[in-house]
């Protein structure tokens, strides 16, 4: 769906702008005064300036690995965060309208039930995205200094206000309209953040994606992309969804076992060429060929890079963004035909 790619600009942007913001204007100078032995006569002296170098703690979560939080309120932090993701809003909105809702009618609000739309895929792509607005707008919160329960209320209400707000202008579009389900999705995807940060103060289980190119796109261009990039957002049949769990849930605090290993389940689809049921012939009037459409459960490994021991602040900065990514590794699929098959790479 074209709505997807604003989307993902929209907090590939934030996490960037806020990453690189934070290496600049991060304080870590504290105040510490001066001892002095014991004497009659006490001696007062102006504190002086020491650079300490402030550790995240084992409560913390992992972005302090990339974004050092202040102590104190920073009102100015928090106007730039503002300032900047509310521009970011303002350009997926225009973006939206001009490229996706203009291509509709307007018409009265009403209801859409699309539950049985792409085999669920696309709710799960939602529920993903309202997850990581909701998560960048966290950070950005920290970043400001804002306390972490409060961080974290706001930074989901506006996860889940945006893309409530997308489900709105849907129900008075004709051929859209307000889907249910896909609200649904979006609650559950924020509740699936704000549950973890109220428990663990992280996300020991973390969502990921991975896709490969399939033929079907071919078939069905105008649904599944005509371009490389297009196929990426719009071919469900080369997408995964993974809930990969982290083995810190598992594995004791002090244990040798490495932390960034984790255990993966996928979940994806795959013989569609439209939404609920595959033409027979395409709009040119030539005949299709005929695909199953079935589900696709996965088990694999895969890594946290968020857990990989680097003194390199910049590395930390990139493993953290390539961290939504699902690792090519072994893999075991079983399919609603009833089949198992083995996977040396699968992504």
């Amino acid at each position: 769906m074209p709505k997807t790619i604003f989307l993902k600009v929209f907090y590939t942007f934030i996490i960037i702008g806020i990453s690189l913001f934070s290496y600049s204007q991060t304080d870590t100078t504290l105040l510490t005064p001066s001892i002095h032995p014991a004497s009659p006569t006490i001696v007062k002296e102006d504190p002086k300036p020491v650079n300490m170098t402030i550790k995240s703690f084992p409560d913390d979560d992992e972005s302090m690995n990339v974004i050092r939080y202040p102590h104190q309120f920073k009102p100015k932090r928090l106007a730039a965060s503002v300032s900047f993701e509310g521009a970011l809003i303002a350009f997926s909105f225009k973006g939206l309208n001009d490229w996706w809702y203009d291509k509709f009618d307007r018409s009265k609000f009403h209801f859409a039930n699309d539950g049985q739309e792409w085999m669920q895929l696309d709710k799960i792509g939602r529920a993903v995205t309202t997850t990581s607005i909701s998560s960048y707008c966290y950070y950005s919160l920290r970043w400001s200094g804002v306390k972490h329960r409060k961080a974290l209320f706001i930074g989901c209400a506006v996860g889940l206000g945006y893309t409530t707000t997308l489900e709105v202008l849907n129900g008075y579009r004709s051929g859209l309209g307000f889907s249910v389900p896909d609200l649904l999705a979006n609650v559950a995807g924020t509740s699936f953040y704000l549950t973890q940060q109220l428990l663990w103060r992280q996300s020991y289980i973390k969502i990921k994606l991975s896709y490969h190119p399939t033929p079907l796109a071919r078939y069905a261009p105008e649904e599944l992309g005509k371009s490389a990039m297009g196929r990426f957002y719009k071919d469900y049949n080369g997408q995964t969804y993974w809930l990969s769990f982290g083995s810190s849930l598992f594995v004791k605090r002090k244990s040798t076992f490495p932390r960034w290993v984790c255990v993966s389940l996928g979940y994806g689809a795959d013989g569609m060429l439209d939404a609920y049921s595959n033409p027979t012939h395409n709009k040119k009037g030539e005949a299709l060929p005929s695909f199953d459409r079935y589900r696709r459960y996965f088990l694999s490994l895969d890594v946290d890079f968020t857990n990989i021991k680097t003194k390199s602040r910049l590395l930390r900065f990139f493993l953290w963004a390539l961290n939504g990514l699902k690792l090519p590794l072994p893999t075991l699929e079983y399919n609603s035909k009833g089949q198992f098959k083995f996977h040396t790479l699968y992504f």
